[in-house]
């Protein structure tokens, strides 16, 4: 899935993607992308893990981007995200988060997305559902 275009309207303003540190990956299937965040300041605990929360947001943004690659000039909105985290990663690390697209009907998409640490292991399991808004054609 070639994510470019949606990569550069993610750049032209400060948004969550941007702020947390994440960067969004291209794939050569269809029906997957990936986003990878190095665990630093910006997304980390108090206590030098990455935040649960901020891996939710790794998997509703990456599949946000999924949803907006393959439905262009649509707006893409996480409905539900629910996940399940395995394994902390400390400070200095980095995560990738593997999106895979389970149903992409018209209305709704859902996404399974694995995030994994540098050396493969599963660190958070999350399905995230979204809702696609078709603009009208004037």
């Amino acid at each position: 899935m070639n994510v470019e275009k949606i990569n550069q309207i993610i750049q032209q303003r400060p948004n969550m993607s941007t702020a947390l540190g994440m960067e969004f990956i291209s794939t050569p299937e269809d029906d997957t992308c990936m986003a990878r965040m190095k665990v630093d300041e910006r997304n980390r605990q108090p206590f030098g893990y990455l935040s649960g929360g901020a891996s939710l947001a790794l998997a509703e943004n990456v599949a946000g981007v999924g949803s907006a690659s393959l439905c262009e000039g649509c707006t893409c909105l996480g409905i539900e995200v629910s996940g399940s985290h395995m394994k902390a990663v400390a400070e200095g690390d980095t995560v990738t988060a593997f999106a895979r697209l389970l149903h992409g009907g018209h209305k709704l998409h859902v996404w399974q997305v694995d995030i994994k640490d540098t050396q493969g292991q599963l660190i958070s399991s999350v399905r995230v559902t979204n809702f696609i808004l078709h603009h009208s054609q004037p």
